[in-house]
């Protein structure tokens, strides 16, 4: 085989003059179990792991699990866990071999728990979305309805889902004498770890009360906020990765310099020092996570439906926008506003500094892929501090904006005609909301308020809100986005 079509199996198949894993790989056990080993967890818990393993050892390895999906065991087992990630910015990227991962275990639910059992692992981490949980928000429960949890609930010692896996592991540990590993979510959820945990103990209670006891004293699930644009890989992330190692890597991925991760320093059974690659612990995590998914997630939500319909495929390409990027800088404003002094971070700088990522040209991160899971990300991203702006008398007219844009998104077709899919897990609810009420914007809004579990009730009463929402997005139904966009700019 020639260097252009052999694949990356070992470090020795590398010929580039890139970053190796500077530890014996061999000599480094297995530690932790990560649920969930798509690509933003490559470029984040697994790059940090990888830095405190290479400062300070230890039996830190991640094995992978996917609950869904077969195609990240595929690229990754061949390869030995190996991976390429590149850094991208305007100065130039950067490219480095990750060993941190082991495997990845794939659709195997058997498979699965027995890793969870083993007394090796002492920490798990996951990322499966706002939806791989099946926890109703509100009660911080489990949402007995989820498939998942319906299922596991009948027949819970075989568990498939995420809380019937955690739920059996830490019971089968607790009747074998293992200590519990401490369950650490990653997902971009406000108050992760509060939220898991209300969850898991949930499901263990509907089981056996003493389980559920148990999970409540002795397991430990800390909260963190994480941050790091990762773009889903296209072929030229394969091409780039093949060019700089020498060899093809079908898990290659890309990514900003920038990363972060806070974490409430609260562990059960040990954990790696993640501070060597930049992570930061503290007691409470709420103010961070209330500034990212408020400036960072809410802001993104705001430029991808937006952009999208304006025709602009790359959050690079809304910057360079005159109009978007006014909205970007609006949006900014709002979300800072309604945020407390935050000891540490200057909100203004922080601003600054995410439109410097958001114009950054190297990266490919495509509108429509923020757009997708609207009715999920939302409520925490928009609603919120819309809400609590509302009731400190500040402006929601950008909230607002965003909130049209997103209902005109809905519709699934451009203002030329072009057709799309939502991908929402609540797009037939959206589809018979549409269905039933006729393209005008008081209609489709009250038709939006009246979905369950979306809108605070303050805002559906609130006659300011209908305002904010209503005059954007009869300008988008009437006129199209660009005039919507240049109305709302020039105020």
């Amino acid at each position: 085989m020639t260097n252009a079509t052999r694949r990356l199996g070992s470090l020795e198949d590398v010929t580039g003059s890139v970053r190796l894993p500077r530890y014996d790989r061999s000599a480094i056990g297995v530690g932790i179990v990560h649920i969930g080993t798509g690509a933003f967890h490559r470029a984040h818990q697994a790059v940090m792991t990888e830095e405190a393993i290479e400062a300070d050892g230890g039996d830190w390895r991640i094995r992978g699990i996917s609950l869904r999906s077969r195609s990240g065991a595929n690229a990754l087992n061949p390869q030995d866990g190996l991976y390429t990630l590149t850094e991208r910015s305007e100065a130039g990227s950067q490219t480095r071999v990750i060993g941190a991962l082991a495997d990845v275990i794939a659709v195997d639910a058997a498979a699965t728990l027995e890793a969870l059992c083993d007394p090796a692992i002492r920490v798990v981490t996951l990322t499966v979305t706002e939806k791989g949980y099946g926890i109703d928000r509100p009660a911080a429960g489990p949402d007995w309805k989820h498939p998942a949890v319906a299922a596991d609930r009948n027949d819970p010692e075989r568990p498939t889902g995420v809380l019937g896996l955690l739920t059996e592991a830490l019971r089968r540990r607790r009747s074998s004498g293992v200590a519990p590993f401490t369950v650490l979510s990653c997902d971009n959820l406000p108050h992760n770890g509060a939220l898991v945990r209300g969850g898991v103990i949930g499901f263990a209670r509907e089981r056996d009360r003493a389980l559920g006891d148990f999970i409540e004293a002795e397991v430990a699930f800390p909260s963190c906020m994480v941050d790091r644009i990762t773009p889903a890989p296209t072929e030229a992330t394969f091409a780039y990765a093949e060019q700089a190692i020498g060899c093809r890597d079908l898990a290659a991925i890309e990514t900003e310099p920038f990363i972060q991760w806070v974490i409430e320093d609260n562990f059960c059974n040990g954990r790696p020092r993640w501070e060597a690659g930049g992570a930061l612990f503290v007691s409470d995590v709420s103010a961070y996570e209330r500034m990212k998914l408020t400036m960072l997630n809410g802001t993104h939500s705001a430029l991808a439906y937006a952009g999208f319909l304006s025709g602009r495929k790359y959050v690079r390409d809304v910057m360079a926008d005159d109009a978007l990027a006014v909205l970007v800088a609006r949006h900014l404003d709002a979300a800072m506003s309604v945020m407390p002094d935050l000891e540490g971070i200057d909100l203004g700088e922080y601003a600054e500094a995410l439109r410097a990522r958001f114009r950054n040209p190297a990266i490919e991160h495509q509108t429509y892929q923020i757009a997708m899971d609207g009715t999920e990300k939302l409520p925490q991203r928009i609603f919120a501090p819309a809400m609590a702006a509302l009731n400190r008398g500040l402006p929601i007219d950008s909230f607002g904006f965003a909130t049209a844009a997103w209902i005109r998104y809905t519709l699934g077709e451009t203002d030329s005609g072009e057709k799309y899919a939502l991908r929402d897990p609540r797009e037939e609810e959206l589809g018979k909301a549409l269905a039933g009420s006729p393209r005008e914007a008081t209609a489709l809004l009250q038709a939006f308020h009246r979905l369950p579990g979306l809108f605070p009730a303050e805002l559906e009463r609130s006659p300011e809100w209908r305002l904010a929402v209503e005059k954007p997005l009869t300008h988008m139904l009437n006129d199209g986005m660009a005039a919507a966009l240049n109305a709302f700019v020039k105020r």
